[in-house]
């Protein structure tokens, strides 16, 4: 890869066109777009420098079978940038480590089957016509390594995962912005119902124009300037396990949809997750511990969500017992409806990207894109599905 380079520094300026507060995918996404936009950005982040907290406990997947229309187009819209984005980005040759392998969900049930069957055809009715449902046989014979209590299956091959550190350090390159390490945001100046500067551990920053995107961090920031933003932090971690030659190198995201066990290749073996039904919402972590119990729920195969389910193969891993894993830990920033916050607060100039509820990744383009659009005033209010005083609907919690 071509050694292209980020604009960190230390020197916080005066004055900033806008101010993006928070160095991890969204923050250096928010720079990309604002740059696109003939904006002149700076983003402050408070840790040595970008992509440390969140962004790399993530597993860099992207999707675009989702259950609603908006967060389907939003995460279309960024696939299209990641199969593309030494082009658009106007950086040849930079790799962000794209793999579109496909994601498979698997039923074991019929309730689950039924699930899936009305879930395609909505999707179908979105205008996502590339979704594959087959039968417990067929996905079988196309990926060998199912077990045969696999009764269907739906499979889109244009889903897959990249690199988020290089996805993020692109976004900051391309932006030609700067990064402001080591500078924590300690709160902000205002003038009535307008922000007029950001103060900072290195001195104030006078701006009009300010966007949180501190992932776990941006209720605690959005509250220094009294807005309190419906947040909920749950910690989700990933199991890494490098050397694993079971793991066929071109298999798709293999998901047992039942009960949101996972597992893809990576490196020479494969990364692991589950969303844990059940846990409390806690206070942001610069520090978020892991459990060796995550490892045991997955591998073992007596446990009720063991990835051994749905490919047997995970049994002789467990049963020989030599293959090497680590753990990595981050917080979904979830919003009651489980979708993001874009777009203004009731102070003027100060915006929200954030609360991505595990979708960060791979909404990063088309979440950010949209909160710039908001700032220039390209769509209005209205037109914008994710603002903070949309009408709510629950969901049911996304398993990824």
């Amino acid at each position: 890869m071509i050694p292209y380079k980020a604009n960190l520094t230390h020197e916080l300026p005066r004055t900033a066109e806008l101010v993006i507060i928070g160095g991890g995918i969204v923050g250096a996404a928010t720079a990309f777009f604002a740059a696109r936009a003939g904006i002149q950005a700076v983003t402050i982040e408070k840790r040595p420098t970008l992509a440390t907290l969140t962004t790399p406990a993530a597993t860099g997947a992207f999707r675009a079978q989702f259950d609603n229309p908006e967060e389907m187009d939003l995460v279309r819209e960024g696939i299209d940038l990641f199969t593309h984005f030494a082009e658009v980005a106007g950086l040849p040759g930079y790799d962000i480590g794209v793999r579109q392998q496909g994601y498979l969900w698997l039923s074991t049930t019929e309730s689950t089957a039924r699930r899936q069957r009305d879930l395609v055809q909505r999707q179908r009715e979105w205008g996502l016509h590339d979704v594959e449902l087959l039968s417990g046989d067929e996905a079988r014979y196309r990926f060998p390594y199912l077990t045969p209590e696999v009764i269907q299956a739906r499979y889109r091959a244009g889903d897959g995962w990249l690199d988020p550190r290089k996805l993020t350090m692109g976004y900051a390159i391309a932006s030609r912005a700067p990064f402001v390490t080591e500078t924590a945001v300690t709160g902000f100046e205002l003038a009535g119902d307008r922000v007029t500067a950001v103060r900072t551990t290195r001195g104030t920053i006078a701006t009009d124009q300010v966007v949180i995107a501190a992932g776990p961090f941006s209720g605690v920031i959005a509250r220094m300037a009294g807005i309190e933003l419906d947040l909920t932090l749950v910690r989700r971690q990933r199991m890494i396990m490098p050397e694993v030659p079971e793991v066929p190198s071109d298999a798709p995201m293999t998901i047992d949809e039942g009960t949101g066990a996972h597992w893809r290749p990576a490196l020479h073996g494969a990364n692991l997750l589950w969303t844990a039904p059940g846990i409390p919402g806690g206070p942001p972590l610069d520090d978020v511990p892991t459990s060796e119990d995550f490892a045991f729920g997955l591998l073992n195969p007596a446990s009720d969500h063991a990835v051994a389910r749905i490919s047997p193969f995970w049994r002789e891993v467990w049963q020989r017992n030599t293959c090497h894993w680590f753990l990595r830990a981050g917080q979904y920033t979830y919003t009651p409806d489980h979708r993001p916050y874009l777009g203004p607060t009731p102070i003027k100039g100060l915006y929200v990207n954030c609360g991505y509820s595990g979708h960060g990744i791979m909404a990063s383009a088309g979440g950010s894109r949209l909160t710039i659009a908001t700032l220039t005033g390209t769509i209005s209010p209205a037109d914008n599905p994710f603002r903070l005083d949309r009408p709510r609907q629950e969901r049911d919690l996304d398993i990824l």
